[in-house]
């Protein structure tokens, strides 16, 4: 499972531009300030296998030119000035209260700098496995709540937090962040229906061309994509 060791920030790698923030631009321009959800057709067509699965692509030659959005672009594992994360979360109580059971964050370049399963300070009553991805032998050795919460509290202090309805994630921890310093998805203008906010996977699948949280989630794709 995952390390929970932090590397310092690398001021040499705050400079550029992740291409995979560029490519989001160019996707954002080209669709204007509200883009309708895509059809299940459209997704059909546009969708990848998650991480980039080649065994059935039957041109696997173009495919190696393009930036996949959910490979890391370099190994920089330094915690930088932007960073984002996304949690998973198991029942407690009589199953319909959330708890943390697990927390992953990422650095802008897209690599792991935190990822751990969390043991809730309450007895745990459903693993919400199908979804959550979580199962009763990840919690044997899991850490303790508070000790996940002040590494993330530490992670995340004075840094650009960014995920998709971070209000559940902040809340599952009980932690809070400055309103200045979020970047939330689910409340991004141009990323709004008519209706109001947009699934992740309905966004990854229309402006990243990739599929995700198709069965178990596992925390750190769902950040990437």
């Amino acid at each position: 499972m995952g390390s929970s060791r932090v590397k310092q920030k690398n001021p040499s790698n705050q400079l550029g531009l992740n291409p995979n923030w560029a490519q989001l631009q160019q996707k954002l321009k080209s669709h204007g300030p509200k883009p309708p959800r895509p059809s299940n057709n459209a997704q059909a067509q546009t969708q990848k296998p998650i991480l980039g699965k080649r065994k059935e692509r039957p041109d696997a030659e173009s495919d190696d030119s393009r930036i996949n959005p959910l490979f890391p672009i370099n190994d920089d594992s330094s915690v930088t000035d932007v960073i984002a994360m996304d949690c998973e979360m198991v029942g407690v109580g009589q199953g319909n209260k959330s708890a943390l059971g697990r927390v992953s964050l990422v650095n802008k370049w897209g690599n792991v700098i935190y990822d751990e399963f969390v043991r809730p300070i309450e007895r745990v009553v459903d693993f919400r496995t199908e979804i959550s991805g979580i199962r009763p032998r990840d919690l044997r050795k899991a850490k303790d709540f508070q000790v996940v919460q002040k590494a993330v509290a530490e992670i995340m202090k004075g840094r650009i937090l960014v995920g998709h309805a971070l209000h559940n994630d902040l809340k599952v921890l009980l932690l809070s962040h400055p309103k200045k310093d979020l970047r939330d998805t689910s409340e991004y203008q141009p990323f709004l229906k008519e209706g109001g906010r947009r699934a992740l996977r309905y966004l990854a699948a229309e402006f990243l061309g990739v599929q995700i949280q198709n069965g178990e989630h596992c925390p750190a794709m769902s950040i990437m994509g």
